[in-house]
């Protein structure tokens, strides 16, 4: 949507964000985040007659099992401050790799 190119972008700043909450969580519960990686996708598209950001994000847990990463995903976005920002606001899928 123009600019430079240069400096940070907001999906690299929501994955950062998200993935340090993320190890956080996972130290606390004691379980390996290891080879870990979170991945944003901002989109925009129509919602009724005006248009609404959306938020995928992908986690890539390869230390865990299928279980453990979706509870460690969930228990992130509750505590990441960007996931709280966006609550109610915009809508935000947590896609497991």
């Amino acid at each position: 949507m123009g600019g430079t190119g240069e400096g940070s972008n907001p999906e690299q700043l929501f994955a950062a964000c998200f993935h340090s909450a993320l190890r956080l969580v996972a130290r606390r519960a004691r379980a390996s985040v290891n080879g870990s990686t979170v991945t944003c996708r901002v989109g925009i598209g129509p919602e009724g007659e005006s248009f609404a950001l959306s938020v995928t994000l992908v986690i890539d847990l390869p230390s865990s099992n299928p279980e453990q990463a979706r509870s460690l995903a969930e228990t992130a976005h509750q505590l990441c401050p960007y996931s709280k920002a966006t609550r109610d606001n915009i809508m935000v899928d947590l896609q497991l790799a």
